[in-house]
């Protein structure tokens, strides 16, 4: 928040408004106040990562200090696939695909 904005000393130190690039991807996000805010659940949010690596390394900042429900790993569908919770409490699935054709013959 610009400092010539007023702000409560409760919310002084939270984030208006956050804008994060993932690759060629933008995901904004913001605090809420304490009186409006709920634990997150019932959701997840999705990060489609092309690059193995850069799906690992993505999974690793986010598990520090969080739960992990799948560890990173590669599925029928994806060469990385994992399920987590940040240490915020957001729960996060982390896909990167196997390429189209490498699905179709893994099915048959």
């Amino acid at each position: 928040m610009p400092s010539d904005q007023p702000a409560s000393q409760e919310t002084r130190d939270l984030i208006v408004h956050a804008r994060l690039a993932i690759g060629d991807e933008l995901l904004m996000a913001s605090d809420a106040p304490a009186d409006r805010f709920e634990k997150p659940q019932g959701f997840s949010v999705t990060l489609n990562i092309k690059e193995p690596t850069e799906a690992e390394r993505v999974y690793n900042a986010l598990a520090e200090g969080g739960t992990v429900m799948m560890p990173v790993g590669e599925t029928f569908w994806a060469r990385k696939f994992a399920m987590l919770k940040d240490r915020f409490g957001t729960p996060w699935m982390i896909n990167c695909e196997k390429p189209q054709q490498a699905q179709e013959s893994s099915a048959a």
